[in-house]
């Protein structure tokens, strides 16, 4: 069976780029050195494109975690030119497709189940899924998003002009075009394309999964660290539509951070948020399930099982019982009856289920631990 054609224009793209940053970056600091700024500039461009993927392509246009208004769309739009991974329509249309059929071989575009190689890079060299290239059918709203058909159509002239055009702006004002063309230019691309590569390889890879097991997504708390939260993948591919990935509020998460200020600032708007409820049950789930694996060997499986189910349920149980409560008070809350809900007997009820949730959610911990 022949092999699909190569790309050309990617691996020259991805080969230049990358002698350049492991030969030529180091070389030109050797003889003429680089100073802060260099560092500062490079390290914003990074951030400018990486949350242009993340908040722009990823959790905007791919999933809709959240609404924003036509100038962030537009400096996302310019971003995700700079970051040079092909226009947002595109780059969107392939996720959707990634998450559809994800580990899906013959469909997934990037499956982790070919391999570290292949999801990472391998997958943009060669013309796998030639067929579906320009088929965007899966992205009609997108199609209706004028900021993402008009770079979608100048994607060329944009990522030309953002990936020349600012290095060499930025080397004019500094008085050091070549030492920016290196560092912000080619450096700051190379990191930019593999620290994005890292969530559809490493991500699937390397981690545990709090959440599911219905795919190889993983949560790595390390790789959040280099791609600007999307390392809570696990959580990610459970709940796709949820606009944070870290969902603690200690958990590494800076485009979460972002879509949360503009929200504050007036400039987002309808941040989609998972349950707790959802959350907790498919955490209790997943618990269950691994405890349940790991009886197999013992005498008294049997039992122990019989044990964790009933533990199991009563979980569920109290989980039903103090969301609803919750609901009932956010309800009066929403009726502007709070004060008086405060000092009703449903506030007692209410305070009494969620502390029994909390003893039952660490008997429930305890016991899975012994198993899982």
């Amino acid at each position: 069976m022949n092999k699909p054609n190569i790309i050309w224009t990617n691996v020259l793209i991805f080969s230049i780029t990358g002698l350049v940053a492991l030969i030529g970056v180091p070389w030109y600091g050797v003889v003429y050195g680089y100073d802060g700024y260099h560092l500062l500039a490079t390290v914003l461009c990074i951030g400018y494109c990486g949350m242009s993927i993340t908040a722009g392509y990823h959790r905007l246009w791919s999933h809709h975690a959240y609404e924003t208004n036509i100038v962030i769309r537009i400096i996302y739009a310019i971003g995700g030119a700079f970051a040079l991974q092909n226009s947002a329509l595109h780059w969107s249309s392939d996720h959707r497709v990634h998450h559809r059929y994800v580990d899906n071989n013959e469909k997934d575009p990037y499956s982790a189940k070919k391999g570290f190689w292949y999801s990472h890079i391998g997958w943009m060299l060669r013309e796998y899924q030639r067929e579906r290239y320009d088929d965007y059918t899966n992205v009609p709203d997108l199609k209706r998003d004028p900021v993402v058909m008009w770079q979608h159509k100048n994607y060329i002239w944009l990522s030309a002009a953002t990936n020349f055009g600012i290095p060499l702006a930025i080397g004019f004002w500094h008085g050091d075009i070549w030492g920016m063309l290196l560092t912000v230019g080619v450096l700051r691309l190379v990191i930019s394309h593999h620290v994005t590569f890292f969530i559809n390889s490493l991500a699937h890879l390397w981690g545990h999964q709090p959440y599911s097991d219905k795919n190889s997504a993983k949560d790595n708390a390390l790789i959040a660290y280099f791609t600007f939260g999307e390392g809570y993948h696990n959580y990610h591919h459970s709940f796709q539509f949820d606009y944070r990935n870290g969902i603690r509020w200690w958990q590494f998460d800076p485009t979460k951070w972002l879509i949360w200020s503009l929200d504050k600032l007036g400039l987002a708007g309808n941040l989609r948020r998972c349950g707790n409820e959802r959350i907790e049950k498919a955490k209790a789930q997943m618990l269950l399930q691994k405890a349940n694996d790991g009886l197999s060997k013992l005498p008294n499986a049997d039992e122990i099982r019989d044990k964790l189910h009933t533990e199991y349920e009563h979980l569920i149980e109290h989980i039903n019982q103090a969301y609803e409560a919750k609901k009932a008070w956010l309800e009066m809350k929403k009726n502007d009856l709070i004060e008086a809900y405060d000092k009703s007997e449903a506030m007692k009820q209410y305070k009494e289920l969620k502390s029994n949730l909390q003893e039952q959610r660490e008997r429930w911990n305890s016991l899975v631990a012994q198993y899982a």
